[in-house]
């Protein structure tokens, strides 16, 4: 499938996503199954159910049914991005300020350090990281510039 389909998949199915109250988190094609399957991973902030799936994949079905995008049969999956999901865009790491997560940045020794913990703040140039440090919780501002990835993590 060409990037172009893609990006029509993308835009056909982005008011149906709306409805249902969810937002696209990606979007992939994979054309080495059989059939092939188009996989849509939809996310919301307090988390995506079986049933959020169900209504998407329904509402989402009918109208690349109606608009036929992508020639001949394929499959479509329609999932979470998955409970310790990775953060993209600054936009992304804002909208999860207070929750768990694990940051792997550049430091100064020339090897990456991981910090996990909850986050505090998100700034133009840094992300603050609380985490404990032995027996003492302690702040950690890492610059943006220095991420290597970040995602959300689970506390068990």
């Amino acid at each position: 499938m060409s990037s172009n389909v893609l990006t029509q998949v993308r835009e056909l199915v982005q008011p149906s996503l709306t409805q249902c109250g969810v937002e696209l988190f990606d979007a992939h094609w994979d054309g080495r199954t059989t059939p092939p399957t188009l996989r849509l991973l939809i996310d919301r902030f307090e988390g995506v159910s079986l049933d959020d799936c169900e209504r998407v994949s329904a509402a989402v079905a009918a109208v690349l049914d109606a608009h036929d995008p992508i020639t001949g049969a394929y499959q479509l999956e329609v999932s979470s991005p998955g409970a310790e999901r990775p953060l993209r865009d600054i936009d992304d790491w804002r909208r999860h300020v207070g929750r768990r997560v694990n940051v792997r940045y550049r430091s100064g020794e020339g090897t990456d350090t991981v910090v996990e913990g909850t986050l505090l703040a998100v700034a133009a140039d840094t992300v603050e990281v609380e985490s404990r440090d032995r027996r003492r919780i302690v702040s950690v501002a890492v610059p943006i510039a220095d991420l290597v990835s970040g995602r959300l993590a689970v506390s068990i």
